[in-house]
C-alpha cells in the first residue's frame, strides 16, 4: 500500500509539474524573444537561448517611452484600483449590515447588472465624458468603474461573514458608523479587499479598450497603447521589441501577485465559504 501510494504521488507531482511547464513556457518564450535579434524571432527550428543575445530591444522600447507608460499605467492601475476598493467596501458594508426599504429590489438589480455586457455602456459613457471635458484625462478610467456591480456584490457576501457582536460592541464605543467601517470592517477584511484589488489592479493594468477611446496624447499613453501602437501591419512587426514591453509590462504584475498571494488565496477560499 505505502509503495501505491508512492506511486500514485509521483505520478500526480509530474503531471503538475508538466502542466506548470507548459504554463510558464509562454513567458519564457517571451522573455527569450526579447533578447533575440529579429532574424532569430522565426528561426527553423526555434531558439531558445540565442548565442546572439543583446539588449537592441530594450533600448529601443525605453527610447520609445517605455518608462513613461509605464508609470502613467501605475498611476491609472493604482488609483483605479484604491478608489473602487473604497466604494466597493462601503456599498458592501451597506447592502450586509444594514437594513433599509427596497434593498432586496437594489441588491436585486445589482446582481442582475452583472449579466449586463459592458460593452452596452461604452457609448452613453463616452457621451457623458465628452460632455464633462474628460477626454485626454485619466479620470474616465477611474470615475466610471468607481464602485461596479462585481466589487459590490463581492464586498457583500464577504462582509456579511463579519459578526454582528463587533460591529455593536463598536457602536457601544461610540463609534460612528463610517469609524466602524474605516476601523473595524476595513481591517477584518484586508484579505477579501486583497483579493479584490489584485483583480481590479490586474484589469486597469492592462486595459487597452478604454484608454484607446479617451486618450489621444502620446504622453498620456498607457502600456497597451503603446504596444498596439508598435504593432506594424502584417509580417512588419519588430517582435522582438514588442516582447520586450510586454516583459516590461508583467514584471510589475508578477511582482505584485508573489507579494499578495498569500491574502490573496486567503481571500478566494473566504469568499468561497461565504457564498456557500
Amino acid at each position: 500500500m505505502k509503495l501505491r501510494s508512492v506511486a500514485t504521488r509521483t505520478i500526480l507531482y509530474g503531471f503538475l509539474l508538466l502542466m506548470s511547464a507548459y504554463t510558464i513556457l509562454p513567458f519564457i518564450w517571451m522573455l527569450s524573444t526579447s533578447f533575440k535579434p529579429m532574424a532569430e524571432v522565426f528561426a527553423r527550428p526555434p531558439i531558445l537561448i540565442s548565442p546572439n543575445m543583446n539588449l537592441e530591444a530594450y533600448r529601443y522600447v525605453i527610447e520609445t517611452g517605455a518608462f513613461r507608460a509605464l508609470l502613467n499605467t501605475a498611476v491609472v492601475a493604482t488609483t483605479a484600483t484604491l478608489v473602487s476598493l473604497f466604494f466597493c467596501a462601503l456599498g458592501g458594508y451597506g447592502f450586509a449590515k444594514f437594513r433599509f426599504p427596497g434593498q432586496r429590489t437594489l441588491f436585486g438589480f445589482l446582481v442582475a447588472w452583472l449579466v449586463i455586457p459592458g460593452a452596452i455602456m461604452i457609448v452613453p459613457t463616452y457621451v457623458i465624458m465628452v460632455k464633462l471635458g474628460w477626454t485626454n484625462t485619466y479620470l474616465p478610467l477611474i470615475v466610471p468603474g468607481a464602485a461596479n456591480a462585481f466589487g459590490i456584490f463581492f464586498m457583500r457576501q464577504y462582509i456579511s461573514t463579519v459578526n454582528d457582536e463587533i460591529i455593536d460592541a463598536a457602536r457601544i464605543d461610540g463609534a460612528s458608523e463610517f469609524g466602524i467601517y474605516w476601523r473595524v470592517i476595513v481591517p477584518i477584511c484586508a484579505p477579501g479587499l486583497t483579493t479584490l484589488g489584485l483583480i481590479f489592479f490586474m484589469g486597469a493594468w492592462n486595459n487597452y479598450l478604454m484608454p484607446s477611446i479617451y486618450l489621444k496624447k502620446a504622453e498620456l499613453y498607457t502600456l497597451p497603447l503603446l504596444q498596439m501602437e508598435m504593432t506594424g501591419i502584417s509580417g512588419q512587426t519588430n517582435y522582438h521589441n514588442w516582447m520586450a514591453l510586454a516583459t516590461i509590462s508583467v514584471i510589475p504584475l508578477l511582482i505584485i501577485f508573489l507579494l499578495f498571494q498569500r491574502r490573496f488565496t486567503e481571500g478566494i477560499t473566504a469568499g468561497a465559504i461565504a457564498g456557500e
